[in-house]
């Protein structure tokens, strides 16, 4: 049962036998098997099948405490109102929750509360591979054949031996390692950063981040050229989504940036042009050639009066706020983008602050990161 510390059972340190595999394809089967894991705290991941899918689909769901894992088939069991009663009750670890949430949600599962190994590990300075990290904290090490399962078909039924049994090996010890961070982060007074970390991960999981500005190269094209890329790129992402179609494989990115270009004249040589890995339909090119026929016809957008150019003074501080990053980043032991990414701080000077708490506010830094950062950076930003 473990031992008990401070009023909570610490879940069992991890075994060197495989854990028990169950194996849940049908419904009146799923309680009694969630029923059989005990702990309060328990491990869960997700194997997607959803490469050429525009939503993300749980292939597999993994649920496990030391020594038994349930693998639930997630193409056998659509909804899965079960798990989330089950998970309601306990504390869900994961690693990496991001990559999951979405999936676990579109089955019904939100657990109100969980715990992230990855954003624990990041603050303590540690590895994030789960790979790694299990084998630094727990000694315990995984199939060294990891690239072989990832790349693996989790459509396929049934599952060979090999792929349930690695679908189980790292679920089965995430309580075990989620208790070991969790008392790292309580000893160095980092819990509160982690719970701002991991809330802000989570809402930017939630939140629909594609944009067409992401389209590599886009910031190259011209004005006009840019209103077909974009045009292109927002019928794209609706058809795609309707059709539950992965975007670039519907129309590449590389494929947009070259129409938006050199515009095709018909929607049969968009289609010729466009194809790579997958024929466009007839009726995809009619809808993709009216955006580029939107784009060419659209109004240059003014020119926004808040966005100036990028100067060489700006890089000038934006060097110097990188540098100071990097010295407190080192005297805590974390990476420096764990600290604070780069990219707020090209965000902190194109607003031209005039303060320590403007600075902050532009980079968008959380309390945790204000308060050992605020002062330091503006320190930076002032002397450059």
């Amino acid at each position: 049962m473990g031992d008990e510390r401070h009023g909570t059972r610490v879940p069992e340190p991890p075994s060197p036998v495989a854990p028990a595999l169950v194996v849940v394809a049908e419904r009146d089967r799923l309680d009694p098997a969630l029923t059989g894991l005990d702990g309060d705290v328990v491990g869960v991941d997700v194997e997607r099948a959803d490469a050429d899918n525009y939503h993300r689909h749980a292939a597999l769901v993994q649920v496990g405490v030391a020594g038994t894992c349930v693998l639930i088939d997630g193409l056998a069991l659509d909804a899965l109102p079960e798990l989330d009663a089950y998970l309601g009750g306990r504390l869900p670890v994961l690693h990496a929750a991001v990559n999951d949430v979405a999936p676990l949600a579109a089955r019904g599962v939100v657990p109100p509360r969980l715990a992230d190994t990855a954003v624990a590990a990041a603050l303590l300075g540690r590895s994030t591979g789960l790979d790694a990290l299990l084998e630094e904290v727990l000694e315990v090490r995984l199939t060294d054949q990891k690239e072989r399962f990832q790349r693996a078909d989790w459509a396929q039924r049934p599952l060979p031996e090999d792929m349930l049994a690695y679908a189980a090996g790292d679920v089965v010890h995430l309580p075990a390692l989620w208790s070991t961070l969790a008392g790292e982060l309580a000893a160095t007074g980092r819990t509160a950063w982690y719970e701002q970390e991991l809330e802000a991960a989570l809402t930017t999981a939630a939140t629909d981040t594609r944009d067409w500005r992401r389209v590599r190269g886009v910031g190259r094209l011209g004005v006009r050229a840019q209103q077909v890329a974009r045009a292109l790129w927002e019928a794209r992402e609706e058809l795609a989504r309707t059709g539950d179609v992965a975007p670039n494989l519907l129309l590449h990115d590389t494929a947009i940036l070259a129409l938006a270009a050199e515009p095709p004249g018909t929607a049969r040589q968009l289609a010729r042009r466009g194809r790579r890995r997958r024929p466009i339909a007839a009726e995809e090119a009619e809808v993709l050639m009216a955006a580029v026929e939107a784009g060419l016809a659209a109004e240059p957008p003014p020119r926004d009066p808040d966005r100036r150019r990028w100067t060489d003074a700006d890089t000038r501080a934006f060097d110097r706020l990188r540098s100071a990053r990097a010295e407190v980043a080192e005297d805590l032991g974390l990476d420096p983008g764990v600290l604070c990414p780069s990219k707020v701080l090209k965000d902190a000077v194109r607003a031209d602050p005039v303060d320590a708490a403007a600075l902050a506010e532009a980079a968008g830094l959380r309390p945790w990161q204000r308060e050992l950062l605020a002062e330091v950076l503006w320190d930076a930003y002032r002397a450059a």
